[in-house]
């Protein structure tokens, strides 16, 4: 409707105007939301210290090759930030220590995957004088 034409109404048809512009925007968003579907975790949370532990990898699902892996620690309270997080995806390669994304419990880094024994995300987690590991099949992607 041309914006001359539509000034000329009067009020109530104005503001009919205005709320069918506004809602006929939503529609297509709600369509997508729709169709997404069901996101999948990476993997299933672990317990360690009574901390729940998750991995979330950037591309999801893993790929062959190197991907950004997020873990994230959480307690009965919230987030838990004062752990050291280190991963590795073999035995044989050394442990590379996570950058904590600020104090949300969220922390990143970047390994490589690849099938056999680097389709297991193992996570070291230090925190007290506690030490432990994790270790997270991964599902990779075709």
């Amino acid at each position: 409707m041309n914006s001359k034409l539509k000034n000329n109404f009067p009020t109530p048809v104005n503001r009919l105007w205005r709320t069918y512009v506004k809602y006929t925007k939503l529609i297509p968003l709600v369509l997508l939301a729709a169709c997404g579907g069901d996101q999948v975790a990476d993997t299933q949370p672990q317990k360690w210290q009574g901390a729940e532990v998750r991995v979330e990898s950037r591309p999801s699902p893993p790929r062959l090759g190197v991907n950004e892996f997020l873990v994230i620690v959480t307690g009965e309270r919230g987030p838990i930030h004062d752990v050291m997080v280190s991963i590795r995806t073999d035995d044989q390669d050394q442990w590379i220590q996570a950058i904590q994304d600020g104090e949300v419990g969220v922390y990143r880094r970047a390994a490589k995957v690849d099938l056999g024994t680097r389709s297991v995300l193992q996570v070291q987690m230090k925190r007290n004088g506690a030490e432990g590991v994790l270790r997270f099949p991964m599902n990779l992607s075709p």
